[in-house]
């Protein structure tokens, strides 16, 4: 066989073989950046709520970790309590925008899932259910349709 067709043959062997493993290895990559990718977003939002959590816990006054809401609250409580839950708001809003789709697979539906439990778990709260139409105007309309489904269901 002549080196030409040693060449020849070699390189039907790269087109046959070694094209079609690039795609797959290119695609796998892919694949797994998007993954990575998910999972940033998903831990940078998950350090936000730990920091609302923090602004919760400093302003222990308001008591919005207990379930009984004290009726006796001053103007500037208030007015605490109503920024509070609008930067909650805020937050369920980047979270179902940057984590929620229609036909989500796997992983994207595990990621959402919690962000789902929150909302649950702060739409029981009958004091948030009441100040979310304030709160919710010019807001995503599949954010505002999501939430308003779970407070909703949650209120029954």
């Amino acid at each position: 066989m002549s080196t030409l067709e040693w060449l020849e043959a070699a390189s039907y062997i790269v087109t046959v073989i070694g094209l079609p493993f690039a795609i797959g290895v290119y695609l796998y990559d892919q694949r797994r950046d998007r993954q990575n990718d998910e999972e940033k977003i998903f831990l940078r939002l998950s350090d936000e709520y730990a920091d609302f959590m923090r602004l919760v816990i400093d302003n222990a006054d308001l008591r919005m970790l207990s379930p009984a809401v004290p009726d006796a609250l001053s103007e500037e409580q208030l007015e605490r309590k109503r920024a509070l839950f609008a930067i909650l708001v805020s937050l369920f809003e980047r979270a179902y925008v940057l984590v929620y789709e229609d036909s989500m697979n796997r992983q994207q539906a595990r990621l959402w899932q919690s962000w789902e439990d929150y909302m649950h778990e702060w739409c029981q709260r009958e004091d948030f259910r009441a100040a979310l139409p304030g709160l919710l105007q010019g807001e995503d309309p599949g954010f505002v349709a999501t939430i308003g489904r779970i407070a909703e269901t949650t209120a029954r």
